[in-house]
């Protein structure tokens, strides 16, 4: 549970001293700036930016019934970041799997990739396709969900 949260604590204690230094010299507004900047790098980097993560039995459970992708994802990646980014509103219709936080998930990534946890992996239909363009996940998605 605390490896998804190293990035952005990372980038918050970076910020924080950062702008500390920029206090200090006397620049209020550089320091304020410089400390939104890096909170917002945390915020991005942080699960809370995508939607709410399934463990890896219960999305392949449900999309199975209804055809929806799978996700496997893991925070801190720019490419999960970029997928999520450019599905917008469509990113709640797919089952996303932290792969850090569900070792199944991880396994099932790792299968698909040689041993490797390359992420994004996108599971459509039984078939894995490892980060695939978000217009084409885009495409995915039935117009009626």
């Amino acid at each position: 549970m605390t490896r998804v949260w190293m990035l952005p604590g990372l980038f918050l204690l970076c910020g924080s001293l950062v702008a500390a230094g920029a206090a200090s010299e006397g620049k209020p507004v550089k320091a304020a700036v410089l400390l939104l900047v890096f909170v917002l790098l945390a915020t991005a980097h942080s699960p809370l930016v995508f939607p709410r993560t399934t463990g890896a039995s219960e999305a392949q459970r449900r999309s199975a019934a209804d055809g929806r992708p799978i996700v496997y994802w893991r925070p801190g990646c720019r490419y999960c970041l970029r997928l999520r980014i450019r599905l917008g509103r469509r990113a709640g219709r797919l089952y996303w799997v932290d792969i850090w936080r569900d070792p199944e998930g991880a396994a099932v990534v790792r299968a698909a990739n040689g041993g490797d946890e390359t992420v994004p992996t996108v599971v459509v239909a039984g078939r894995p396709f490892v980060n695939p363009d978000p217009a084409w996940v885009r495409e995915r998605l039935s117009p009626s969900e």
